[in-house]
């Protein structure tokens, strides 16, 4: 019974695939009863820098890595309108290497479209670009932090 059950496994998980195809979409999960299946692709190209809008009840970062400046007159980093938030799930990344320059610093005066930290999602390393021109005030995570989505990254003033 074990090769059945197997068998139809396989049959729903190519059927997720050629959904995912269908619709554009890069993931897909399902869960039923003892039964989890999590169908995603990989696009041909990742993504070269990406900018989103903050979502009205965005995660809020966790505890306070040392020495940032968490003050602002908005209490909620999320609320900020420079927040520069998380565009995925994944591990944020402040320099393009272990080792190496972080992309910015607090103080660091940025342009629109500068890389500003990189979101590693499924061995994806997704750029995140600073939605607007200005002053990096905050740096509101560590190198190799996992971040959920929407969750303020920096602010930009």
């Amino acid at each position: 019974m074990g090769d059945k059950k197997h068998a139809i496994d396989k049959e729903l998980v190519r059927e997720l695939a050629e959904l995912l195809k269908e619709t554009e979409l890069s993931e897909i999960e399902i869960e039923n009863e003892d039964l989890r299946i999590r169908v995603a692709r990989h696009l041909s190209a990742p993504a070269r820098s990406l900018s989103v809008a903050v979502p009205e009840e965005a995660p809020r970062a966790g505890k306070a890595p040392a020495g940032r400046d968490e003050s602002d007159d908005y209490g909620d980093p999320a609320r900020h309108p420079g927040c520069v938030p998380s565009p995925m799930v994944g591990t944020a990344y402040r320099a393009s290497s272990p080792g190496a320059r972080p992309f910015v610093e607090v103080g660091d005066t940025v342009r629109e479209g500068q890389t500003v930290l990189i979101v590693e999602a499924m061995k994806h390393m997704n750029e995140v670009a600073a939605p607007r021109s200005g002053k990096v005030t905050s740096v509101l995570v560590e190198d190799g932090q996992p971040v959920e989505y929407g969750e303020p990254l920096l602010i930009i003033e």
